[in-house]
């Protein structure tokens, strides 16, 4: 998976490809689509959620550019699979999920497969977790159609936001990196996630 589907589209982060070897995706999808768990693709979870496309965890997590003991705040638990990722960077790993019963699944598979710098939360993520900020780095892995003001106070000096952003069918990949005095945006690439639910985006 690692080398066919990752590297081949343009990851080269020796640290990031690595943590993709390591976590074990088949662990994070239903059993019966175990066997599809190394494929290129989103898988389905349950309750209209997905299980991100391996290149697109790979991208995400190279943009967010982690370092061993930071902190990183995820938004969408969904499976567990990003926050394992990024676990095994060395981060610190603050995650919230809206769905409780992809929630607590996420809890339990992370805790059976060990992973312990991961703290859960079942929640709104458009607010984030403004009491374990700031945060290093923050990764959303469902579509607003605006970026959260909240996750933006969030960051610390120099963190980075990595987030999809625009309405359902048409949305874009950001990178954006909070200076002293404000914050720059880039745009990755076009990409297709689950909108964004929560209080704030009704």
């Amino acid at each position: 998976m690692v080398t066919e589907t990752i590297v081949a589209r343009g990851v080269t982060g020796e640290r990031v490809l690595e943590a993709m070897r390591l976590v074990p995706r088949h662990e994070f999808v239903p059993e019966h689509l175990r066997a599809r768990a190394y494929e290129d693709r989103p898988l389905p979870i349950g309750h209209e959620v997905t299980i991100s496309q391996p290149f697109i965890v790979a991208a995400m997590t190279e943009a967010a550019d982690v370092a061993s003991g930071e902190r990183v705040l995820e938004i969408g638990t969904g499976s567990g699979y990003q926050a394992a990722v990024l676990a095994e960077l060395g981060a610190e790993v603050y995650s919230i999920e809206i769905i409780e019963p992809i929630a607590t699944r996420a809890r339990a598979d992370l805790a059976r497969l060990g992973y312990q710098r991961i703290h859960l939360r079942t929640g709104d993520g458009y607010r984030g977790w403004p009491e374990a900020a700031p945060f290093d780095a923050i990764v959303v892995t469902a579509a607003p159609e605006k970026v959260p003001k909240p996750l933006l106070d969030q960051l610390a000096v120099g963190g980075r936001l990595v987030i999809p952003v625009g309405e359902h069918g048409s949305q874009q990949l950001k990178v954006i990196t909070r200076g002293r005095t404000g914050t720059t945006s880039e745009t990755l690439m076009d990409v297709r996630f689950v909108p964004m639910t929560g209080a704030a985006q009704r």
